[in-house]
């Protein structure tokens, strides 16, 4: 992979991480169409998604600050409560991370036809929520993140989308459009941040490991975190004003796309 196409990549990760279309679907098919290998996409994946997980701390830094010191004050007020349930909408994903790795990895090696399959789902669930009318909520229970957690741990598989997956599970509980938005960024910082610091403890991210040169690492990053920053923004935004059913419908294209690209390629 050479600077140009991470940079490439990292713009493609950095708008789709946020917008419900799937990032790691795009970045399959980003990588099938560059011809990347597995190993390759697997490293540059994890790295553009830290990148990714740190725009979104930017773009959310009051309600991450007010978070942290809430949940230091050792007191059960609403910041704590709030960084409780993130803590349980993490608990299938762990499970998932913990004991189903092996699995996750391979999927991403899979092929094209998967995420094709997958891009249709997400376009389902999105679809479905924009024209699900549930009982509105005040708030998001901690039932409410644990289901909203359930629905991230299935995002695994390529093409559906983790975004997407999650807003929409929470929308068709009830929950506050803006709430949710924020709660489905917010959600995924531990467990992504995590995961790249295990895998830089590994060694994972040298050049030798992954056949991806530093140059085109730190690319990928600084095109994945600007294109993310202003893609978190955006987001929330779509989100409030209630304008999913456009990625829907771009869901269905990109899949049926996809579909076709992997039988006949």
């Amino acid at each position: 992979m050479g600077w140009l196409e991470a940079v490439v990549l990292g713009i493609v990760q950095g708008l789709t991480e946020f917008l419900p279309v799937s990032s790691s679907g795009h970045l399959a098919i980003g990588s099938a169409l560059f011809g990347i290998n597995g190993d390759e996409n697997l490293t540059f994946a994890i790295v553009v998604h830290t990148a990714t997980v740190l725009s979104t701390i930017v773009v959310l830094w009051n309600e991450v600050s007010i978070l942290f010191k809430g949940f230091f004050s050792f007191k059960w007020n609403e910041p704590t409560q709030m960084v409780a349930k993130i803590l349980v909408s993490m608990i299938p994903v762990a499970i998932v991370g913990l004991f189903f790795k092996e699995q996750v990895e391979k999927l991403f090696g899979s092929g094209l036809l998967i995420v094709g399959c997958m891009l249709l789902v997400t376009a389902a669930l999105l679809a479905f929520s924009y024209y699900a009318k549930p009982r509105p909520k005040a708030e998001i229970s901690f039932k409410d993140a644990f289901i909203i957690g359930l629905a991230q741990a299935c995002a695994v598989l390529p093409g559906l989308s983790r975004s997407g997956s999650t807003i929409a599970t929470g929308l068709l509980l009830g929950d506050n459009k803006e709430q949710v938005a924020k709660f489905s960024f917010l959600m995924v910082i531990i467990p992504i941040l995590g995961e790249s610091f295990l895998s830089l403890m590994k060694g994972e991210f040298s050049p030798e490991t992954s056949g991806i040169s530093t140059v085109a690492l730190i690319a990928g990053f600084l095109a994945a975190f600007i294109s993310g920053t202003l893609a978190c923004k955006w987001m929330i935004n779509i989100v409030k004003k209630g304008k999913l059913i456009y990625f829907a419908y771009y869901c269905v294209v990109a899949g049926l796309f996809t579909i076709i690209y992997s039988l006949v390629k």
